[in-house]
């Protein structure tokens, strides 16, 4: 069992993904309100060595020893992967020793406005970030940054890494009802979209229930409709995660625990995490699947949102 690898684990957009986590749960430069690793416990945007090279090459080592190479190598997890300062000399590792595995990244892309970490992402091959808004406003209730956070900056170096960089950038825009769905925002959107101007834009919602209460997920005609109003010719809406029941990793006995657990007491991640040992990540693809199936349901209380088997 690694402690800062996960999967390989079937991802929507990558297929079979290794997960590399280089800061603890839940260490974000954002506390966004539909995050699925629940809400943020260390909001900040400071750089530091929050996981240490030496585990990650260990750990990488070890996977490679034994394991077929995943048809990706992934930074993402529980928080912000450009927070850890090694990112960009893990990366070149894994390009010195683990060729022909494209590298992804999955980040906020809060960090771009700096120019170092801009550097340490560009022998990457593929970059995920995200932009939910393109006004301060609604940037602020959907994504919480810190205060003094600015989204000018932060467009800025969503443009400036645009255009440093070689591989391909796939921007995810997360589309919640009644906070950035309204004509303004999203012409805002659309005018700041040109000017990143990514390989892909990727149109998601809300999968389960997210940080705080009365939020919902766009529906399929919602998320066309926006499509069709921006008419631009590299808009697509993620594909539906039930479709990762049908990978041949998706492995029977742990989504078995998950609904045995669950139908004898409500847990919240955190406590299926402790009980599974498995990284959140990973646990989220099995609930994505059950909650698909119908077979899932929630509420909220203090300690987080509980998942219950439905009877």
């Amino acid at each position: 069992m690694f402690k800062h690898l996960f999967g390989p684990v079937p991802s929507r957009r990558l297929g079979m993904s290794l997960g590399v986590d280089l800061v603890p749960h839940k260490v974000c430069s954002l506390n966004c309100i539909y995050c699925e690793c629940g809400a943020t416990t260390i909001l900040t945007t400071e750089r530091k060595e929050y996981v240490s090279y030496d585990e990650i090459i260990s750990e990488l080592n070890e996977f490679f020893k034994n394991n077929p190479n995943p048809e990706y190598i992934t930074f993402s997890g529980a928080g912000e992967p450009t927070l850890n300062i090694h990112i960009g000399r893990i990366i070149e590792y894994i390009k010195q020793h683990f060729q022909g595995i494209p590298v992804a990244v999955l980040t906020n892309g809060t960090l771009l406005s700096n120019p170092e970490v801009r550097k340490e992402l560009l022998l990457s091959d593929l970059v995920l970030p995200s932009l939910d808004a393109a006004n301060d406003v609604a940037f602020r209730k959907i994504d919480r940054p810190l205060k003094d956070f600015s989204i000018a900056n932060y467009i800025q170096g969503l443009i400036d890494f645009s255009n440093e960089f070689k591989g391909e950038i796939w921007l995810e825009v997360m589309i919640m009802p009644g906070f950035n769905d309204d004509m303004k925002s999203l012409d805002l959107l659309k005018e700041t979209l040109l000017k990143i101007n990514p390989e892909k834009i990727q149109l998601n919602t809300l999968d389960r229930p997210g940080v705080i209460e009365n939020i919902r997920a766009a529906s399929r005609i919602e998320l066309q409709n926006i499509i069709d109003l921006w008419q631009l010719p590299n808009v697509e809406i993620i594909a539906a995660s039930a479709k990762r029941k049908e990978n041949q990793s998706f492995r029977k006995d742990i989504e078995n625990t998950i609904v045995e657990t669950i139908s004898r007491r409500p847990c919240t991640l955190e406590d299926l995490q402790n009980i599974l040992g498995l990284h959140v990540n990973e646990i989220n693809k099995y609930l994505d699947v059950l909650d698909a199936d119908g077979k899932l349901t929630t509420y909220r209380q203090e300690r987080g949102v509980f998942y219950q088997f439905k009877k």
